[in-house]
Protein backbone atom coordinates (compact mmCIF):
# COMPACT_ATOMS: atom_id res chain seq x y z
CA UNK A 1 0.00 0.00 0.00
CA UNK A 2 1.69 3.38 -1.11
CA UNK A 3 1.88 6.53 0.99
CA UNK A 4 -1.31 8.40 -0.91
CA UNK A 5 -3.70 5.44 -0.28
CA UNK A 6 -2.64 4.56 3.52
CA UNK A 7 -3.81 8.35 3.84
CA UNK A 8 -6.79 7.93 2.04
CA UNK A 9 -7.62 4.67 4.15
CA UNK A 10 -6.41 6.76 7.25
CA UNK A 11 -8.84 9.41 6.71
CA UNK A 12 -11.76 7.36 6.51
CA UNK A 13 -11.46 5.31 9.59
CA UNK A 14 -9.74 8.11 11.47
CA UNK A 15 -12.72 8.51 13.61
CA UNK A 16 -12.91 4.91 14.76
CA UNK A 17 -8.81 5.01 15.12
CA UNK A 18 -8.53 7.64 17.35
CA UNK A 19 -11.36 7.36 19.95
CA UNK A 20 -13.03 10.14 21.76
CA UNK A 21 -10.88 9.87 25.17
CA UNK A 22 -7.49 8.90 23.16
CA UNK A 23 -8.24 12.75 21.24
CA UNK A 24 -8.75 14.68 24.71
CA UNK A 25 -5.22 12.59 25.84
CA UNK A 26 -3.63 14.08 22.92
CA UNK A 27 -5.05 17.16 23.30
CA UNK A 28 -4.31 17.39 26.81
CA UNK A 29 -0.45 16.71 26.98
CA UNK A 30 0.10 18.55 23.51
CA UNK A 31 -1.51 21.54 25.57
CA UNK A 32 0.88 21.24 28.60
CA UNK A 33 3.89 21.47 25.95
CA UNK A 34 1.86 24.43 24.04
CA UNK A 35 2.17 26.05 27.25
CA UNK A 36 6.21 25.84 27.13
CA UNK A 37 6.08 27.44 24.26
CA UNK A 38 3.71 30.28 24.38
CA UNK A 39 3.69 33.36 26.50
CA UNK A 40 -0.27 32.95 28.21
CA UNK A 41 -1.62 36.53 29.26
CA UNK A 42 -1.59 36.20 32.91
CA UNK A 43 -4.73 38.76 33.66
CA UNK A 44 -7.25 37.50 35.36
CA UNK A 45 -10.10 40.07 33.95
CA UNK A 46 -9.24 39.43 30.46
CA UNK A 47 -9.01 35.27 30.52
CA UNK A 48 -12.24 34.90 32.51
CA UNK A 49 -13.62 37.23 29.72
CA UNK A 50 -12.73 35.00 27.12
CA UNK A 51 -13.06 31.43 28.84
CA UNK A 52 -16.75 32.97 29.49
CA UNK A 53 -17.05 33.69 25.77
CA UNK A 54 -15.65 30.39 25.06
CA UNK A 55 -17.78 28.32 26.81
CA UNK A 56 -21.09 30.24 26.13
CA UNK A 57 -20.18 28.84 22.78
CA UNK A 58 -18.97 25.39 23.29
CA UNK A 59 -22.53 24.75 25.32
CA UNK A 60 -24.18 25.25 21.59
CA UNK A 61 -21.55 22.97 19.71
CA UNK A 62 -22.58 19.81 18.07
CA UNK A 63 -20.39 16.58 18.24
CA UNK A 64 -18.96 14.96 21.48
CA UNK A 65 -18.96 17.20 24.76
CA UNK A 66 -14.88 18.01 25.09
CA UNK A 67 -13.58 19.54 28.02
CA UNK A 68 -13.23 22.74 26.04
CA UNK A 69 -10.61 25.54 27.67
CA UNK A 70 -9.52 29.03 26.42
CA UNK A 71 -6.61 30.49 26.71
CA UNK A 72 -5.10 33.93 25.59
CA UNK A 73 -1.31 34.10 24.30
CA UNK A 74 0.00 37.58 24.84
CA UNK A 75 1.08 37.92 20.74
CA UNK A 76 0.03 41.04 19.10
CA UNK A 77 -0.38 38.75 16.08
CA UNK A 78 -3.77 38.25 14.82
CA UNK A 79 -3.99 34.46 15.45
CA UNK A 80 -6.01 31.40 17.32
CA UNK A 81 -5.34 27.72 16.79
CA UNK A 82 -7.38 24.67 18.55
CA UNK A 83 -5.87 21.06 19.78
CA UNK A 84 -7.68 18.18 19.38
CA UNK A 85 -10.10 17.63 22.55
CA UNK A 86 -11.06 20.78 23.58
CA UNK A 87 -7.99 23.62 24.10
CA UNK A 88 -8.35 26.82 22.20
CA UNK A 89 -6.03 29.59 21.84
CA UNK A 90 -6.70 33.32 21.35
CA UNK A 91 -3.89 36.09 20.90
CA UNK A 92 -4.37 38.61 22.15
CA UNK A 93 -3.71 40.62 19.11
CA UNK A 94 -7.46 39.23 18.26
CA UNK A 95 -9.14 40.92 21.07
CA UNK A 96 -6.82 44.32 20.42
CA UNK A 97 -8.29 44.52 16.89
CA UNK A 98 -11.76 43.63 16.80
CA UNK A 99 -14.33 46.53 16.88
CA UNK A 100 -16.71 44.23 18.49
CA UNK A 101 -17.30 41.70 20.30
CA UNK A 102 -18.87 38.91 17.78
CA UNK A 103 -15.64 39.28 15.87
CA UNK A 104 -14.14 37.78 18.90
CA UNK A 105 -16.71 34.93 19.23
CA UNK A 106 -16.40 34.40 15.60
CA UNK A 107 -12.92 33.46 15.76
CA UNK A 108 -13.59 31.26 19.13
CA UNK A 109 -16.72 29.40 17.13
CA UNK A 110 -14.21 28.89 13.99
CA UNK A 111 -12.01 27.27 16.26
CA UNK A 112 -14.51 25.08 18.34
CA UNK A 113 -15.68 23.47 14.95
CA UNK A 114 -12.55 22.86 14.03
CA UNK A 115 -12.71 20.50 17.66
CA UNK A 116 -16.11 19.88 17.41
CA UNK A 117 -15.99 18.17 13.87
CA UNK A 118 -13.03 16.07 14.82
CA UNK A 119 -10.70 17.69 11.81
CA UNK A 120 -7.56 16.98 14.06
CA UNK A 121 -8.22 13.53 14.09
CA UNK A 122 -8.51 13.19 10.76
CA UNK A 123 -5.21 15.25 10.47
CA UNK A 124 -3.35 13.33 13.05
CA UNK A 125 -3.95 10.14 11.34
CA UNK A 126 -3.34 11.01 8.02
CA UNK A 127 0.23 12.35 9.68
CA UNK A 128 0.90 9.02 11.42
CA UNK A 129 0.04 6.75 8.79
CA UNK A 130 2.04 8.69 6.08
CA UNK A 131 5.20 8.16 8.89
CA UNK A 132 4.67 5.01 10.16
CA UNK A 133 1.88 3.23 7.96
CA UNK A 134 -2.02 2.35 8.78
CA UNK A 135 -1.24 -0.74 10.69
CA UNK A 136 1.45 0.25 12.77
CA UNK A 137 -0.55 2.97 14.13
CA UNK A 138 -3.45 0.55 14.68
CA UNK A 139 -1.28 -0.94 16.63
CA UNK A 140 0.80 2.24 18.31
CA UNK A 141 -3.47 2.86 19.61
CA UNK A 142 -4.92 -0.82 19.63
CA UNK A 143 -2.18 -2.38 21.89
CA UNK A 144 -0.25 0.39 24.09
CA UNK A 145 -3.31 2.21 25.58
CA UNK A 146 -4.60 6.01 25.12
CA UNK A 147 -1.94 7.46 27.40
CA UNK A 148 1.01 6.02 25.50
CA UNK A 149 -0.34 6.96 21.90
CA UNK A 150 -1.18 10.57 23.51
CA UNK A 151 2.60 10.59 24.01
CA UNK A 152 3.48 9.77 20.76
CA UNK A 153 0.68 11.67 18.67
CA UNK A 154 1.66 14.86 21.12
CA UNK A 155 5.36 15.12 19.89
CA UNK A 156 3.79 16.28 16.29
CA UNK A 157 0.77 18.71 17.27
CA UNK A 158 3.72 20.15 19.48
CA UNK A 159 5.74 20.91 16.39
CA UNK A 160 3.06 22.23 14.50
CA UNK A 161 2.51 19.28 12.12
CA UNK A 162 -1.06 18.70 12.38
CA UNK A 163 -2.39 22.82 13.04
CA UNK A 164 -2.88 23.28 9.87
CA UNK A 165 -6.03 21.81 8.34
CA UNK A 166 -6.74 21.22 4.78
CA UNK A 167 -9.09 23.66 2.92
CA UNK A 168 -12.10 21.42 3.48
CA UNK A 169 -11.61 21.55 6.99
CA UNK A 170 -11.26 25.39 6.80
CA UNK A 171 -14.65 25.74 5.06
CA UNK A 172 -16.66 22.94 6.96
CA UNK A 173 -15.27 24.83 10.62
CA UNK A 174 -16.25 28.40 8.85
CA UNK A 175 -19.60 27.23 7.99
CA UNK A 176 -20.14 25.26 11.57
CA UNK A 177 -18.58 28.20 13.68
CA UNK A 178 -21.04 30.27 11.97
CA UNK A 179 -24.10 28.21 13.25
CA UNK A 180 -22.49 27.67 16.29
CA UNK A 181 -22.10 31.64 16.68
CA UNK A 182 -25.61 31.95 16.01
CA UNK A 183 -27.32 29.41 18.13
CA UNK A 184 -24.95 30.94 21.14
CA UNK A 185 -27.00 34.50 20.14
CA UNK A 186 -24.23 36.66 18.18
CA UNK A 187 -24.41 38.10 14.88
CA UNK A 188 -22.80 36.04 12.39
CA UNK A 189 -21.52 39.50 10.17
CA UNK A 190 -19.14 39.15 12.94
CA UNK A 191 -16.98 36.41 11.59
CA UNK A 192 -16.96 37.80 8.05
CA UNK A 193 -16.55 41.13 9.88
CA UNK A 194 -13.09 39.73 11.19
CA UNK A 195 -11.54 37.95 8.12
CA UNK A 196 -12.37 41.64 6.30
CA UNK A 197 -9.51 43.07 9.32
CA UNK A 198 -7.63 40.73 8.62
CA UNK A 199 -7.74 41.25 4.79
CA UNK A 200 -7.01 45.18 5.18
CA UNK A 201 -4.14 43.90 7.59
CA UNK A 202 -2.36 41.97 5.22
CA UNK A 203 -2.15 45.17 2.74
CA UNK A 204 -0.94 47.91 5.45
CA UNK A 205 1.35 45.39 7.94
CA UNK A 206 1.15 41.34 6.62
CA UNK A 207 3.31 40.76 9.36
CA UNK A 208 0.55 41.02 11.72
CA UNK A 209 -1.25 38.29 10.34
CA UNK A 210 1.69 36.11 9.09
CA UNK A 211 0.87 34.08 11.59
CA UNK A 212 -3.09 33.52 10.57
CA UNK A 213 -2.06 33.09 7.17
CA UNK A 214 0.52 30.05 7.65
CA UNK A 215 -2.21 27.84 9.09
CA UNK A 216 -5.34 29.54 7.44
CA UNK A 217 -6.18 30.12 3.78
CA UNK A 218 -6.39 33.61 2.60
CA UNK A 219 -9.81 35.42 3.31
CA UNK A 220 -10.98 36.06 0.36
CA UNK A 221 -13.28 33.20 -0.70
CA UNK A 222 -14.22 32.62 2.75
CA UNK A 223 -15.70 35.86 2.80
CA UNK A 224 -17.97 35.56 0.01
CA UNK A 225 -19.22 31.77 1.01
CA UNK A 226 -19.94 33.15 4.54
CA UNK A 227 -22.11 36.22 3.19
CA UNK A 228 -24.21 34.23 1.42
CA UNK A 229 -25.01 32.22 4.56
CA UNK A 230 -25.21 35.43 6.13
CA UNK A 231 -27.46 37.18 3.89
CA UNK A 232 -29.95 34.14 4.84
CA UNK A 233 -30.64 35.40 8.41
CA UNK A 234 -29.67 38.49 10.48
CA UNK A 235 -30.16 39.12 13.71
CA UNK A 236 -28.01 38.72 17.20
CA UNK A 237 -25.75 40.13 19.42
CA UNK A 238 -23.27 42.69 18.28
CA UNK A 239 -21.31 43.52 21.33
CA UNK A 240 -21.35 44.36 24.80
CA UNK A 241 -20.16 47.14 27.44
CA UNK A 242 -18.14 44.38 28.48
CA UNK A 243 -15.84 43.66 25.50
CA UNK A 244 -15.43 47.42 25.49
CA UNK A 245 -14.08 47.21 29.16
CA UNK A 246 -11.81 44.35 28.47
CA UNK A 247 -9.79 46.11 25.55
CA UNK A 248 -9.39 49.45 27.32
CA UNK A 249 -8.07 47.23 30.49
CA UNK A 250 -5.97 45.79 27.68
CA UNK A 251 -4.38 49.23 26.88
CA UNK A 252 -3.61 49.62 29.86
CA UNK A 253 -1.39 46.67 30.46
CA UNK A 254 2.14 46.06 29.61
CA UNK A 255 2.16 45.79 25.63
CA UNK A 256 2.08 42.21 24.06
CA UNK A 257 4.85 40.58 22.61
CA UNK A 258 5.90 39.74 18.93
CA UNK A 259 5.54 36.20 17.71
CA UNK A 260 8.57 34.54 17.13
CA UNK A 261 9.54 34.39 13.54
CA UNK A 262 10.01 30.56 12.13
CA UNK A 263 13.66 30.11 11.24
Amino acid sequence: MNVLTSVSAAAALSLAIVSVPEEIAIGRQANAQVRKQIPQLRDATTSRYVSELGARLARVAPGPKYPYSFAVADYREINAFSLPGGPVWINRGVLQVATNESQVAGVLAHEIAHIARRHAADQLTKVMVANWGLGLLGAVLGNTGGASAAQVAARFLANGVVLKFSRDDERDADQVGLQILRRAGWDGRGMVELFQVLDRTSTRNPGAVEAFFSTHPAPGDRIRLLQSEIAKGRGGRRDSARFQDVQRHLKRLPAARAMPRAS
